[in-house]
């Protein structure tokens, strides 16, 4: 039986990763940490399990721990769960700095333990049969990728740069970077940029377009804006047009729903109809720690990912493209 701890639930995954650790025979959920102690205690009502003041207790007690702290407080968790040889799954983005992110991975190679990026976008059926079809040849080349994850203004802390490190551009532009280094296998080179604040934002970056190239020569662009208002019926979208030299096909990651018209709730929403790829995560995390062997998603994937963003903010300010070195 594999041990799970997590450590706040300030990052709305929370609950969809806890939910996803209840539904394995070999993990128990042992307990909750987390800052905010009404919420804490209430979580631990929610799933049943002890609420522990002390991340350190927390940590003393479990094989393997779920990290959804707020961006700037992930850094100072993962390197308390490597210390204590507790196998760690890190909400995205992996940190807010380059330096940051190499000492977490650099702590938990040291401790022996494993680092995995939440990037459960990756375990989405459709994404995972476009991943098949560039594998197998039918597109040919990749030459060019149109991508966008435009969401909802989660507002709080997220809109708070000390705790997030930034806003949506941060927040969206890991998920389908990743998506995109995963399926290409190749590196980001050059990222050009332009982020602002269009849709109500004061604190932070609502909005953004990334232009980038990747070091085998395929072209990309990316729209990670905040830019679905309160009343959308998702919480946003992660779609991908794929252009290759033999072919080209569009990625609708969420399109596996039902739509509700609820006069009950005075909404129209989409209610998803597809494999629950937080499930398909937190397998991959578990059987690694089980196994203790490298997760598909590391923590190298999460700062490649990351520094992507970081390259998007430094361009806009720069007004020039921004070339990363790896």
């Amino acid at each position: 039986m594999i041990r799970v701890g997590m450590i706040s639930f300030a990052h709305m995954h929370a609950h969809s990763y806890a939910q996803a650790v209840t539904a394995f025979a070999n993990a128990e959920l042992i307990g909750i940490s987390d800052p905010d102690k009404s919420r804490g205690e209430e979580t631990a009502r929610t799933y049943n399990t002890l609420y522990e003041s002390s991340v350190d207790d927390l940590l003393s007690k479990v094989d393997a721990v779920v990290i959804c702290s707020e961006n700037a407080h992930h850094k100072a968790d993962v390197l308390a769960a490597a210390a204590k040889g507790v196998h760690v799954l890190c909400e995205k983005p992996l940190a807010t700095s380059v330096k940051d992110a190499e000492e977490m991975i650099t702590a938990c190679e040291n401790a022996g333990v494993i680092l995995q990026t939440a990037f459960p976008v990756r375990f989405n059926p459709p994404v995972q049969q476009l991943k098949a079809l560039i594998d197998r040849g039918d597109l040919g080349q990749i030459r060019a990728i149109h991508g966008t994850n435009r969401g909802t203004n989660p507002g709080g802390w997220f809109i708070d740069p000390s705790l997030s490190g930034g806003g949506a551009v941060l927040d969206h532009t890991v998920h389908v970077v990743d998506l995109m280094r995963w399926m290409l296998q190749s590196e980001v080179q050059e990222v050009y940029a332009e982020v602002g604040q269009q849709f109500g934002t004061t604190t932070a970056d609502d909005c953004g377009l990334l232009s980038f190239s990747f070091q085998n020569g395929t072209i990309a662009t990316l729209d990670p804006s905040w830019s679905r208002n309160r009343t959308f019926p998702t919480w946003g979208d992660v779609t991908m047009d794929v252009i290759g030299s033999d072919g080209m096909t569009r990625l609708d990651a969420m399109k596996q729903h039902i739509m509700l018209y609820s006069d009950v709730e005075n909404a129209v929403s989409q209610l998803s109809c597809a494999d629950n790829h937080d499930i398909g995560l937190m397998k991959d995390f578990l059987d690694s720690v089980a196994a203790n062997r490298q997760p598909s998603i590391t923590g190298t994937d999460g700062l490649k990912a990351m520094q992507v963003a970081l390259a998007a903010y430094e361009s806009f300010q720069r007004k020039q493209p921004v070339t990363i070195h790896h």
